[in-house]
């Protein structure tokens, strides 16, 4: 039996890292909160209270687009020819 079985191995990147991975042409969808729109975009944004955002990310974390829904969301990532990841 193999005692390295039981070892995870973990893959740490930075910043920098991920802004060379894909080399522009990944990223990531995720929900953000009104507040975090605001921030990005200024306090007038003119979004619903209880509206739902979804953010396009580069893999390096730059915000790229908000949209309504996570389907407009894979559009906007389309448009800009992004291959949008799935992360946890």
């Amino acid at each position: 039996m193999n005692t390295n079985d039981s070892i995870k191995k973990t893959l740490e990147l930075t910043p920098q890292d991920l802004a060379l991975l894909g080399e522009g042409d990944l990223g990531y969808i995720r929900e953000i909160a009104i507040q975090e729109a605001e921030r990005l975009l200024g306090k007038k944004t003119g979004v619903a209270p209880r509206a739902r955002l979804f953010c396009l990310y580069n893999a390096d974390g730059t915000p790229v687009s908000i949209s309504g829904s996570r389907e407009a969301a894979l559009g906007s990532a389309f448009e800009h020819e992004i291959m949008a990841m799935s992360v946890h």
